[in-house]
């Protein structure tokens, strides 16, 4: 009898943690079915033109995996996604909206791009080379990420503006730096083309398979970290001060934290990531800047980081399906001339329905977290 008893005590408390964790995924069921609601609505859009959505998807989903060159394409063109995401998604931590996510791209992006076409660039070895561009790039978008950061704990200055001022400022200013001809500033008089000098080959990021795009260890190195800023903002006083600081600023600063240091370090952090994804794709897949290189990557990163519900781990999915997407939409429109901004469209529909998510919930009978019924008996359990 007690060991019926046993087996029905053990058998209760395996299906009560199904629950509780089936419930704490509630977040992500939203993500998905934001996804799913897109393409429905987009193979509507597509059946509107006269077009099978089925084939227009069979093309689209063969050019994002269809084979390993497909699929290393899909996976280097969502790399730098991962980083503008991860710029959102931090900041989004601490409280703050930082849509000058592009703007850090460009600002890390030309300076990786100026140190490594430096002429003594090409006497150093690989070794030393590659992490001075990674280096510049990463405290390029740092330094522009930060001027916000310092604006909102000393000025009271909304992020918002400050982003918006900041990204118009940098993006004619890399225009101004790369097209002038008189005086010469970073163009490369000899390229038919307004763009900066090739950087040495040195500075070159090694491939991990010849695909187009190049699939380089730039991907290692995001992948890297958003690992490390899941496990800062999980595991560590910071990541606790800056969760903290996001939920309630006034109440961190009674409870002792220096809430301008994290906002100032918070908005560092989020450029430093934008500029180390500029750095990875100057060193590894253009070799040159060119002022078009990150148009409307930044404002990808929102989605991305609010597809993701600002968790670091699965950005990499969330970046990975954004990637694969936009990697795909040619097949799409060469097999079911489909034209490609459908994936746009598409895209623009996950960020409202993720941004409406009460739209979704209603759909789907998909209740909110906090509402978890499980949650008093868990805690009730740990103690």
């Amino acid at each position: 009898m007690n060991g019926v008893n046993n087996s029905l005590i053990k058998a209760t408390g395996q299906a009560h943690r199904l629950l509780t964790e089936a419930w704490r995924l509630q977040p992500l069921y939203v993500s998905f079915y934001a996804i799913l609601l897109s393409f429905i609505v987009g193979g509507v859009l597509i059946s509107i033109i006269g077009v099978n959505p089925f084939t227009a998807y069979w093309a689209l989903l063969r050019g994002m995996v269809g084979g390993g060159d497909a699929l290393a394409g899909s996976v280097a063109r969502s790399v730098p996604f991962i980083g503008s995401a991860l710029a959102l998604a931090f900041a989004f931590r601490a409280g703050l909206f930082n849509i000058g996510a592009e703007g850090q791209l460009l600002a890390g992006g030309i300076t990786a791009a100026w140190v490594g076409a430096l002429s003594w660039m090409s006497d150093l070895p690989g070794i030393v080379a590659i992490p001075l561009v990674l280096v510049a790039g990463t405290l390029g978008g740092a330094i522009w990420g930060g001027i916000p950061g310092v604006l909102r704990a000393k000025t009271g200055a909304h992020e918002v503006i400050s982003t918006i001022m900041l990204n118009s400022l940098v993006l004619f200013g890399v225009r101004w730096m790369v097209n002038s001809r008189d005086p010469v500033v970073l163009r490369d008089t000899e390229s038919t083309v307004p763009r900066t000098k090739t950087i040495s080959d040195t500075a070159v990021l090694p491939e991990l398979v010849d695909s187009q795009p190049t699939l380089h260890v730039g991907l290692i190195a995001l992948v890297g970290v958003s690992l490390v800023v899941a496990f800062v903002l999980s595991r560590t006083t910071f990541g606790f001060e800056v969760g903290t600081v996001g939920l309630n600023p006034h109440a961190s600063h009674y409870a002792g934290i220096n809430v301008n240091r994290v906002i100032v370090a918070s908005m560092a952090a989020s450029g430093a990531f934008a500029g180390l994804a500029a750095a990875s794709e100057i060193s590894g897949t253009n070799e040159f800047f060119q002022p078009g290189t990150f148009f409307l990557m930044g404002f990808d990163g929102i989605a991305i980081a609010l597809l993701a519900r600002t968790n670091p781990v699965a950005i990499l999915a969330a970046a990975l399906l954004w990637g694969s997407m936009l990697s795909g939409a040619p097949l799409m429109q060469q097999e079911a001339d489909v034209s490609i901004d459908v994936v746009r469209i598409i895209q623009a529909l996950v960020l409202l329905f993720v941004a409406a998510d009460a739209i979704v919930r209603y759909l789907f009978r998909v209740r909110a977290h906090d509402h978890s019924p499980f949650k008093a008996t868990a805690a009730g359990g740990a103690t």
